[in-house]
């Protein structure tokens, strides 16, 4: 515990091209099954780790939530995890993971804690064809070896948050309120993000402010996609600007993190004035700094429509004014 706690800080700080590390926990045994599955979160949404403390529950609050616990003074509340997955701890719920998303900070009973391992995005692959559960975004093969079966299910926090204390997030922007987006008859946003509930809600957002867009579930997915797009632009002899208005991704994906599909871009001659903005729930100064690192052209916490809006706009009067 104590190891894993003194290192956090800086491990949400690891900025190598491509690769993350994932923090690799146990919740117990599904109904009807043996083994105990391994899983995983992104060390950049960590805190802290800590002993499961004394819980509060409030009246009328239901599973999964267990209740609130007081850690250093701030009020935070715990969701058994095992129940959202349909887990049963077979020693109980001993530790906290306190996350950070979105702007808000909420802890995650778990029963037990394995190791923090760093992995290539490209051994992380998109669990939508595979994995029932709504609750994984993606399986971490946790070595190299394609043959391994060592694997870790990815939870989609931005799900299981938004299920269980759904958002009252506007989605719709009023066009009485903002002005229209000078975009090229053709020119559509390419959007690269892992999770579907905030897909969900990105692609209602820009089709509010009249943008067409383009949906892909990983950044190699969207670079795929963009290096298509700019051989069809090539070939035609025009800019890539009459083709992509801009890039919308975010941070944590498989196969392809956004920091690594933004640098694609940027160090692409052809395509490094293409506006990339970095939609992310991995807020804080760190990534902030990352962002700025990589050369994005706008950073915007998930999900706050008028915030995602003066973004856009900003990125895009940017270009203008070097375009001329």
């Amino acid at each position: 515990m104590d190891n894993f706690q003194k290192d956090i800080d800086e491990r949400t700080n690891l900025t190598s091209s491509n690769r993350f590390e994932l923090l690799l926990f146990r919740l117990g045994t599904p109904a009807e099954e043996e083994q105990s599955e391994l899983y995983g979160i992104n060390v950049f949404k960590l805190r802290e780790i800590v002993p499961m403390p004394p819980l509060t529950k409030a009246a009328g609050m239901a599973s999964p939530m267990l209740g609130i616990a007081n850690i250093r003074g701030e009020i935070i509340p715990v969701i058994d995890l095992p129940a959202v997955v349909g887990c049963v701890p077979k020693t109980g719920l001993n530790i906290l993971l306190v996350t950070e998303y979105a702007r808000s900070t909420q802890a995650f009973a778990v029963e037990s804690v394995d190791d923090i391992v760093r992995l290539e995005w490209s051994q992380v692959l998109a669990a939508e064809a595979g994995v029932k559960s709504r609750n994984i975004t993606s399986i971490a093969r946790l070595d190299n070896d394609s043959a391994s079966n060592r694997l870790a299910l990815v939870l989609d926090v931005e799900q299981i948050l938004y299920d269980i204390v759904p958002p009252e997030r506007n989605t719709q922007i009023d066009s009485a309120q903002t002005r229209p987006f000078d975009l090229k008859p053709g020119a559509v946003a390419i959007v690269a993000e892992d999770s579907k509930v905030a897909r969900s809600m990105l692609e209602r957002g820009l089709d509010s402010m009249n943008i067409p867009n383009v949906m892909h579930v990983t950044g190699l997915e969207a670079w795929n996609n963009i290096k298509k797009i700019a051989e069809q632009a090539r070939a035609e002899g025009r800019p890539i600007s009459d083709k992509i208005a801009f890039v919308l991704t975010d941070l944590e994906m498989p196969e392809m993190d956004g920091f690594t599909l933004t640098l694609n871009i940027k160090r692409d001659e052809f395509l490094k004035n293409v506006p990339v903005i970095i939609h992310s729930s991995l807020s804080g100064s760190a990534n902030e700094d990352h962002v700025r690192k990589v050369g994005a052209d706008g950073y915007v916490a998930k999900f706050e429509i008028n915030e995602l809006e003066a973004a856009i706009h900003k990125a895009l009067d940017a270009r203008k004014a070097v375009n001329g």
